[in-house]
């Protein structure tokens, strides 16, 4: 199934700068290189889990607007860490405002594939597979794959 609007799959791909989410990218990267799909990474946020409880005294907008570079940088990061200095042109970014694994499930709608690492930043050390990959696996509406890194597990 190709995504609306265009005749090249899509492939979601959740990031959050850990090293799984890179190992995810660069299993996707390899994938649509052999079969010609597009790439849109995304990564999340929300309160109080990505950044912290809100600053009080700041504007919303203000707190969204620098917590949005952030995550921004982040993604760019990961891009670049896989891809190096010039991404090819089927690879997007993005950065969204919400729970994870529901902005995942969200932007694989039209997606022919999500992929995301087995865990990131928000798990607890010493699980297989975290809480997002699990809910990704359970609700998304596309096939999902679920990439280990080569990182040594705490034990």
């Amino acid at each position: 199934m190709a995504s609306a609007g265009s005749s090249e799959p899509l492939v979601v791909v959740g990031v959050d700068g850990s090293a799984e989410s890179v190992a995810a990218l660069s299993w996707a990267a390899s994938y649509a290189a052999a079969t010609g799909a597009r790439i849109r990474a995304i990564i999340a946020w929300h309160y109080p889990a990505a950044a912290g409880p809100a600053p009080v005294g700041v504007a919303p907008k203000a707190i969204s607007d620098d917590v949005r570079a952030q995550m921004q940088e982040a993604v760019d990061k990961t891009v670049t860490e896989v891809y190096g200095s010039s991404s090819p042109d089927k690879v997007e970014t993005k950065v969204d405002y919400g729970h994870p694994a529901q902005v995942l499930i969200d932007e694989a709608q039209d997606a022919d594939l999500l992929v995301v690492g087995n865990r990131g930043h928000g798990s607890f050390t010493g699980m297989l597979i975290g809480s997002v990959s699990i809910h990704c696996v359970t609700n998304a509406p596309c096939p999902v794959v679920v990439v280990r890194s080569n990182r040594p597990t705490d034990s």
